[in-house]
């Protein structure tokens, strides 16, 4: 064997200090073939047979493989726990955004490390995965999420294996499928899109399905449009900011946005948007003066949409709502962003366009192709007036 143990009177810890007593050494000796014959390499002292074992597995790759490169010794003692989190932390404030970035650690702290963050980074094994998804589904998580977690071991692990920390990625070794939770609700039609905006006509859901199932645009870019970029004049509007990620409950003012995900683009006001962008207007210029008059605070944040005080919406609020909204319309299921859906899909079926739905969800849009869209989605609607149509007055 490569391995043999060995009994010494005087052995030594871990720290090189001897401990007065008789003890189990093992010695790593291997015979290797060259091209100048076979030689041998020895070590001997190592304070256990697993030490010895990992000492002879790399020194055989390293000496029949001249260019192997060791792994990193001191990095690969370290536990999955404090790898995943200087990774994370190191990895993720520079290359992703701040949601994904937040989505990571939420993951790595409630569905990776409780079960796996106390093994030894070098020791994981993809059983060990394996393990840990069937525990993660048998505690009633969805396929994406346990998904999600195991594409995030994938990245991890796989960068502390360029970086020579493990041998190989676990992650991409284990044997539990993923298959699709579910189908993904189909945006609504025009005819569907109809019916919502006929509901919601004189309620806070009027300007943001306009915004969202009109033009496209995401949901913290239709909360963090501000009158700054709407010109009533020249009949357009700026995309170029969108409402923060995770504004923090109670905030009131908010002093700057954040990058919006596609290009700067700048759509068109139609004739028949316009009326829209005048009646949120006057509506949110009454409730500055109601609220001067009553002697309560208003927050001129300058946004399109905000709450009666002019503080700015909560995103997750505004996804809990809608969904509550839609089962009180008795509609189907769909989550607000397949409003973006919606509004691409119907694109394509009147303006009959893939490029034209492209500039108006990215980039910079002439008015013509808009318009026709815009008034096809309008073509035969009912008559949209608060006072003959069911009104949702769900708060926000």
């Amino acid at each position: 064997m490569s391995v043999t143990p060995r009994q010494v009177k005087n052995k030594r810890n871990q720290d090189g200090v001897s401990t007065s007593r008789t003890g189990t050494v093992y010695d790593v000796f291997i015979r290797y073939k060259t091209d100048e014959g076979y030689k041998t390499y020895g070590k001997r002292g190592f304070l256990t047979k697993q030490e010895a074992l990992n000492h002879e597995a790399e020194m055989r790759t390293k000496l029949t493989r001249p260019g192997y490169q060791p792994l990193q010794t001191a990095e690969s003692k370290q536990t999955v726990k404090e790898y995943l989190e200087t990774w994370v932390e190191n990895h993720g404030k520079a290359n992703l955004r701040p949601s994904t970035f937040a989505g990571y650690k939420s993951h790595i702290k409630n569905h990776i490390l409780p079960y796996v963050g106390n093994v030894p980074l070098k020791q994981l094994t993809p059983a060990m995965l394996d393990n840990m998804f069937q525990k993660l589904f048998d505690k009633g998580l969805s396929q994406s999420t346990v998904r999600y977690a195991q594409r995030i071991l994938s990245v991890a692990l796989e960068a502390a294996r360029k970086y020579r920390y493990i041998e190989t990625n676990p992650a991409r070794d284990i044997i539990t499928k993923f298959g699709k939770n579910g189908k993904t609700p189909d945006p609504y039609t025009v005819e569907q899109m109809q019916r919502l905006m006929c509901n919601c006509i004189g309620t806070e859901w009027e300007m943001i399905i306009v915004l969202s199932g009109m033009y496209g645009l995401r949901r913290n870019e239709v909360l963090g449009l501000r009158w700054d970029n709407v010109d009533l004049k020249n009949k357009t509007f700026s995309v170029v900011e969108q409402l923060p990620y995770k504004v923090p409950p109670g905030t009131m003012i908010i002093t700057e946005m954040a990058p919006t995900k596609s290009n700067d683009r700048i759509l068109p006001i139609t004739e028949i948007t316009l009326p829209y962008f005048e009646r949120q207007l006057a509506l949110q210029q009454k409730q500055k003066e109601l609220a001067q008059l009553s002697g309560q605070e208003y927050y001129d944040n300058n946004l399109v949409v905000a709450k009666p005080n002019g503080a700015p919406l909560r995103a997750d609020r505004v996804t809990n709502n809608f969904g509550q909204m839609l089962r009180h319309l008795e509609m189907p299921h769909i989550r607000f962003h397949d409003l973006r859906h919606s509004a691409a899909t119907n694109m394509h079926q009147l303006t009959g366009d893939f490029y034209t739905v492209g500039e108006i969800l990215l980039q910079t849009l002439k008015l013509s192709p808009l318009s026709t869209w815009m008034c096809g989605w309008t073509e035969k609607r009912p008559c949209w007036t608060p006072t003959t149509m069911p009104c949702i007055r769900k708060k926000l």
